[in-house]
């Protein structure tokens, strides 16, 4: 597939603005970025064929990373070429990133007024809800599509997942590969064929750097290895910021992602708030660019080859394995992020937005306000806020 292909070519100017503007409003994750993205590339503008759009969906699912920004880069990449991916995936990523690097120092500062540690407690317990949703989100549609002869695979690979989140964090990306690969050795065999699996991508796991190198590592995993959809990267972070490095408390890296879900735009800025907690300005930008820039790689150095890669069936036997441990990791970070939870308050607060998100499917972003709203005000009148 070609730039050349799509339908119109709006200017690059266009792309500027129309991507800044779904970066704006961005609200509700990977749904609402590809409706918006259909809405205005397909329906209004024209400027790509449904089934272009499609393939683009089906191509950045196959990839590591966050799938709706390489969703945005690609779209641009198809109108305007390289100048547009760049353009677009910017205009998609900054408006989202400058918020949550004015929200982390607001409510990741030494000594935050008690409202605000309210607030963040209140929404960092409902926080548990948000990460159970996601993990179904991703682990439904997969058991739903998978054959019964499959399944019994598809459950221990998302048991092993949920396992390695709640109980050994640093080893949580070495399962996901080692899920792929064994799927991928294992679908090769019934095929009658070899199977050769890279080793570098395990051994680089077992790699504990320290000072930079660390959050550089921390994003790159964000970035390059977060397969099964956005929310994946919570647990690949939590072990690093709170229990390796000590960048973060459990509070403050349960107000980081619940400060990702409130903001427009991709769950990965995430990892700004963690770069902020880890060393200031220049710590989260660095982390923001490492977890960003295989997004822009893949597409600007790949994207031609997008057909082929749908056809390839080492990839998605490898995300046979990968995807469904991914969703359990989701569901299984759960319990460390419970874990972290201190007063009896905010268990209430979490049994009120389980119920708003697994049993009356309310809004994400409306229901951690609420929360947020709820712990700001139990700050106020007295409730327990530790420092």
């Amino acid at each position: 597939m070609r730039p050349t292909e799509s339908l119109a070519e709006p200017s690059l100017g266009e792309i500027a603005r129309e991507w800044g503007r779904i970066g704006c409003i961005g609200f509700g994750g990977p749904p609402a970025h590809i409706a918006l993205f259909r809405k205005l590339c397909v329906t209004q503008r024209e400027w790509l064929a449904d089934d272009q759009f499609e393939r683009a969906i089906a191509a950045t699912n196959l990839l590591p990373g966050p799938a709706s920004t390489q969703l945005a880069i690609y779209c641009a990449w198809r109108l305007r070429g390289p100048k547009g991916a760049l353009i677009g995936g910017l205009g998609f990523i900054l408006p989202g990133l400058v918020l949550i690097l004015a929200l982390s120092v607001l409510f990741l500062a030494g000594s935050p007024p008690v409202w605000i540690r309210g607030a963040g407690m209140g929404a960092g317990a409902a926080v548990v809800p948000v990460a159970i949703r996601a993990g179904l989100g991703v682990a439904v549609p997969i058991w739903r599509r998978t054959p019964d002869a499959r399944r019994p695979r598809i459950l221990l690979y998302a048991l092993a997942g949920a396992i390695a989140a709640a109980t050994t964090g640093p080893w949580l990306v070495l399962v996901l590969l080692a899920c792929g690969a064994i799927e991928l050795t294992w679908q090769r065999q019934l095929a009658g064929g070899g199977v050769s699996v890279h080793v570098w991508p395990l051994l680089a796991t077992v790699a504990e750097p320290g000072g930079t190198s660390a959050l550089v590592w921390t994003a790159l995993k964000v970035g390059a290895l977060a397969f099964g959809g956005g929310f994946v990267i919570v647990p690949l972070m939590q072990s690093d910021a709170v229990g390796t490095y000590h960048w973060m408390t459990h509070a403050q890296f349960l107000n980081a992602v619940a400060l990702g879900q409130v903001t427009p735009g991709p769950l990965t800025q995430t990892v700004a708030a963690v770069g902020y907690a880890a060393g200031g300005f220049p710590a989260a930008l660095l982390a923001a660019f490492v977890a960003f820039l295989p997004s822009f790689s893949f597409i600007l150095f790949g994207a031609a080859r997008f057909e082929r890669l749908l056809l390839n069936e080492r990839v998605t036997a490898f995300l046979a394995g990968a995807a469904p441990a991914a969703a359990g990791a989701i569901i299984g970070s759960a319990i460390p992020l419970a874990e972290a939870l201190s007063e009896t308050w905010q268990y209430i607060v979490l049994g009120a937005a389980a119920v708003a998100l697994l049993a009356l499917r309310r809004s994400i972003v409306l229901t951690l306000l609420a929360a947020g709203t709820v712990g700001a005000v139990a700050g106020l009148v007295g409730a327990p806020i530790p420092h």
